[in-house]
Order: structure tokens, then C-alpha cells, then sequence
């Protein structure tokens, strides 16, 4: 049975930073591109990120280029969301995600971490 399970989610002042961590269950990562979504109270679910096979290609949605990273460790079989100068529109919950992902798709899914930046 696949299983996401997020965690280092939590409250954080502007600025800040928190990693987010996405332990797999149930397949190995090793074979597909992994990635991260949000969502906002009263929004639409959100790309943020997602990293390919191998980890050589990564993409991220403008809104997070160049404070966000996504990392991956198929040894650990866990992908990784390091989330610098957070700001307070970056509240949301983040969800992991894999299986055939795209930009607006994706077949597995998390339940979720909390991530709160207070101004």
C-alpha cells in the first residue's frame, strides 16, 4: 500500500525557515518524480516543486524560486522540502505527491503538514 507521510511542519515567524520531510511507504521513489503541493484556506491546491528520477532536474512553481529547495534520498527513500525567508503567503497545508506527477496532477498523495508564517 503507498503511503506520504509529511512532516516539519509547524508556526514560524517571517524570515524564517522550516525543512519539510516526506517519508514514503510502499514503492520506491527511486523510480518516480516526487513533489511538493499547497494549499490555502479558500484557494485552489498549489505547485510548489517537484524533482525528477535521479534529482538532476528539479522545478519549482516562481512564487519559491530561489528560497525553496527539494531534495530527495532514495536510500532513506524520503523527499525533502527546505523552505528559507518564508514569507506570510506562504501559509498553507503542503502535501507530498508522486506517481505520474505533473504541474497539475498527481496519483499518490499525503495527508498533509501544516505550515503557518506569522507576520
Amino acid at each position: 500500500q503507498v503511503r506520504l507521510v509529511e512532516s516539519g511542519g509547524g508556526l514560524v515567524e517571517t524570515g524564517g525557515s522550516l525543512r519539510l520531510s516526506c517519508a514514503a511507504s510502499g514503492f520506491t521513489i527511486g523510480g518516480h518524480r516526487m513533489g511538493w503541493f499547497r494549499q490555502a484556506p479558500g484557494k485552489e491546491r498549489e505547485f510548489v516543486a517537484s524533482i525528477a528520477r535521479g534529482g538532476d532536474d528539479t522545478d519549482y512553481v516562481d512564487s519559491v524560486k530561489g528560497r525553496f529547495t527539494i531534495s530527495r534520498d532514495d536510500a532513506k527513500n524520503t523527499v525533502y522540502l527546505q523552505m528559507n525567508s518564508l514569507k506570510p503567503e506562504d501559509t498553507a497545508k503542503y502535501y507530498c505527491a508522486g506517481g505520474g506527477l505533473r504541474r497539475d496532477r498527481a496519483a499518490w498523495w499525503g495527508q498533509g503538514t501544516q505550515v503557518t508564517v506569522s507576520s
